[in-house]
């Protein structure tokens, strides 16, 4: 691509921009605040913002966090129910909203995915999480969540393990490497899985999730602004057509046009085609919709819905290499 057709790219998604920004539809900015990190000892809170949990599935939760050699404080709707949620709204948000106010709570960590944190985003109070930033960590429906403190208080949240997740040697390092060390990792990704859709380097701050549940927050106030952004996505047990669909969506938004890298990490269980009805593959999608906007892209990395994952912090500056499918954080994503 030539620079003269990336640069009108980039003023496509500026204006559009602009426009969202005189509409409300977006907030400025706000300043970036890193939490504290995670000591031995800590407490953290086991919410759940989304789809209810067993009691089993608790136990299994106390259990893994008390390897980590943390204590637990659960929040008190946790176990609730309300048709395929955790409780109602309300409850549910209150849980985190109390967790945030409490200066024994070091993080916050959601019980699982499936569906409900969008739900909640208008009743959290993002002031209170500014005053107070704390780790919060989940994947999945979580991004909802994720990208809506980000966006709205300028905490770092982080993409990786939620309570029911497995909780296993490699994922447990990063989550370890980054929350109580206070690591500045490469995401280095293993080997033999890293097609390049573009190559080259680039810098920016880091955001992203679930592909199916960013696209359905577009046009909603929850999201960051994509200037200069560094993009990754990812998701699981989506025909392609439907994958195509959304990538289309965030470019229509003009969103893809304002990045300046993309990762696509993993399409678990996502299938090419259904019968014998025509299709296109992922990668052609991929090719048709990322590689015209000339920035450094790549599909395949350790995120997403698989047992090996990295955590991947939100909000910070990275720079990206899509030939080795490197993420190299610059900072810390704690203090």
């Amino acid at each position: 691509m030539n620079s003269d057709r990336r640069n009108f790219l980039k003023f496509l998604g500026l204006s559009l921009l602009a426009t969202q920004l005189s509409s409300g539809s977006n907030r400025s900015p706000q300043p970036i605040l890193k939490p504290p990190r995670l000591k031995v000892g800590d407490t953290v809170a086991v919410v759940s913002p989304a789809s209810m949990i067993f009691k089993h599935e608790l136990k299994y939760i106390n259990l893994v966090l008390g390897q980590q050699k943390l204590k637990v404080k659960v929040g008190t709707h946790v176990l609730d129910r309300y048709g395929y949620l955790a409780g109602k709204d309300r409850d549910r948000a209150a849980d985190i909203n109390a967790m945030f106010a409490d200066d024994e709570i070091k993080a916050l960590v959601a019980t699982t995915g499936g569906w409900g944190s969008s739900r909640i985003l208008p009743l959290l109070d993002y002031d209170l999480i500014r005053k107070n930033p704390k780790i919060i960590i989940g994947y999945s429906d979580i991004t909802a969540l994720l990208l809506a403190i980000y966006a709205r208080s300028g905490v770092v949240t982080f993409h990786g393990l939620f309570g029911t997740s497995t909780w296993n040697k490699f994922s447990v390092s990063y989550l370890k490497s980054i929350l109580f060390e206070g690591k500045a990792m490469t995401l280095q990704p293993p080997p033999n899985i890293v097609e390049t859709i573009t190559s080259g380097k680039a810098r920016g701050r880091l955001v992203g999730g679930n592909l199916s549940v960013l696209t359905a927050m577009v046009g909603s106030n929850f999201l960051p602004d994509w200037r200069g952004k560094i993009l990754f996505v990812e998701d699981i047990r989506e025909d392609v057509y439907r994958i195509d669909r959304m990538l289309i969506h965030l470019s229509l938004a003009g969103i893809l046009q304002q990045l300046e890298g993309f990762i696509f990490a993993r399409c678990t269980r996502c299938v090419d085609e259904d019968d014998d009805f025509p299709t296109l593959t992922l990668w052609q999608v991929l090719l048709d919709h990322i590689q015209p906007l000339g920035i450094p892209a790549w599909y395949g990395t350790a995120i997403g819905h698989i047992r090996d994952k990295f955590t991947v912090p939100l909000g910070v500056e990275v720079e990206i290499d899509a030939s080795r499918g490197t993420i190299k954080m610059l900072e810390s994503a704690v203090f």
